[in-house]
């Protein structure tokens, strides 16, 4: 016999608690669902129901039984579903959040490439760099970087992401340049708001932290690139990913310091609520924006 159709009977029984009431839902007669259960009891070699001439009561064996079965089910219509969402048009309107900097360099292109590829998706996009609410906020995904620990949401990862700490030539040529994070002055550091120090343990987190306790940052801002920016006119050092400096560092207007003392490369994710099957036109979105990007994106080249 089919096991799934062993496996669908028997939660359909114990869900009814009733073979009578199983057979009615199911439409089909008592006889063949209590064959089912028996074969499915032979089948596993346990008793999964105690029978008494009125009620019928799930055995522990039964219970263990009816949660994988449960799981099983799940997954055989999960997978119907998504292998039919291969063959379904992505189409609708798409809610994005993404942080500023990056989607103004880098992801405008990234949706115009993603837009002719489906031409009956809508975007709307909304910048932000703080971490909203996904869900309270009602958007279908958030475009972020870095640790993420929030796990009602799923996040995929769609590109790496490396840091760099760079100060233009004139500000090294005047004050030196650093060979360690204690030799960074607090005073000319140039912070960005969103930064949490607390998710790397490395020497240089530690400093840059010790630092801005210390003494009030030259310039705190929730945009890197105005800090990049202001980096540029040799006012200081700025800690911020390549895709935004690295295109100043290959054209010398800022030299990367310390890379001894780099924190390890971060992520760029696409984190969107926890469902059990996600629509068709956030999957292609997701899947897009990971082979536009590459593991080692074009910034990085």
């Amino acid at each position: 016999m089919d096991k799934l159709s062993l496996l669908k009977t028997f939660c359909v029984v114990a869900n009814e608690g009733s073979f009578t009431k199983a057979a009615e839902k199911l439409d089909t007669s008592n006889q063949l669902v209590s064959k089912y259960v028996a074969e499915l009891e032979k089948q596993l070699d346990t008793r999964l129901f105690n029978r008494t001439t009125r009620k019928i009561h799930l055995t522990e064996a039964g219970q263990q039984c009816l949660q994988h079965a449960n799981h099983i089910l799940e997954s055989v219509t999960d997978m119907e579903s998504q292998l039919g969402l291969l063959n379904t048009e992505a189409k609708g309107v798409l809610y994005v959040s993404a942080p500023v900097t990056f989607s103004t360099l880098h992801l405008a292109g990234a949706l115009s490439a993603f837009q002719q590829a489906h031409p009956n998706v809508s975007i709307n996009l909304q910048l932000n760099d703080r971490k909203i609410d996904v869900i309270d906020e009602g958007f279908d995904v958030a475009i972020r970087a870095g640790h993420l620990a929030n796990s009602t949401l799923v996040a995929k990862k769609i590109t790496t992401v490396k840091l760099a700490l760079c100060a233009s030539p004139a500000y090294l040529k005047k004050y030196g340049t650093p060979l360690h994070p204690n030799d960074l002055r607090p005073e000319h550091y140039l912070e960005y708001s969103y930064v949490n120090y607390d998710n790397d343990k490395s020497a240089l987190f530690s400093a840059l932290k010790t630092n801005a306790q210390k003494v009030a940052p030259k310039l705190i801002s929730n945009n890197g690139e105005v800090l990049a920016n202001v980096a540029k006119q040799g006012e200081g050092y700025v800690l911020q990913p390549t895709f935004i400096v690295g295109e100043a560092i290959k054209n010398g207007e800022l030299v990367a310091i310390l890379n001894d003392f780099i924190p390890q490369a971060i992520s760029l994710y696409a984190v969107y609520p926890h469902r059990k099957l996600i629509s068709n036109k956030l999957r292609v979105f997701i899947d897009f924006l990971s082979g536009y990007f590459g593991d080692t994106p074009h910034w990085d080249e």
